[in-house]
């Protein structure tokens, strides 16, 4: 199609569908989208094109520092998690030496072993 051939389509969005040249399943955006590039000079195309890379680099952008953020504090998370562990393992080992073996034995027959756990 030539510049001047899409005069008519560009002034009535309407007119392929009056000259029964295509039928209103059309995508209408679609067409719009196409006309534009389709009537947009060489220059035009280049700086959409930068611009749509730019808009690209600016997401990604974002999206690499909400992940970094994110990381951040996963990796906090962990670490008080950690140290919540360590201290947890701390007071079990000193409850442990403080308890009498008769305590331990008491401790050990009310905690359920793995076959009570499946058969449950």
């Amino acid at each position: 199609m030539r510049q001047d051939s899409l005069e008519s389509v560009v002034r009535d969005p309407c007119f392929l569908l009056n000259e029964g040249i295509c039928n209103s399943n059309i995508d209408q955006t679609m067409l719009s989208i196409l006309l534009f590039f389709h009537s947009a000079s060489g220059a035009s195309v280049v700086a959409i094109d930068n611009k749509i890379e730019q808009a690209m680099d600016l997401v990604k952008n974002h999206l690499m520092y909400a992940v970094r953020e994110e990381v951040e504090i996963l990796k906090e998370q962990i670490k008080e998690l950690a140290e919540k562990n360590n201290q947890l393992e701390r007071e079990n080992y000193l409850l442990k030496n403080l308890a009498s073996p008769e305590q331990l034995e008491k401790f050990q027959s009310r905690i359920p072993t793995d076959s009570d756990r499946t058969e449950a």
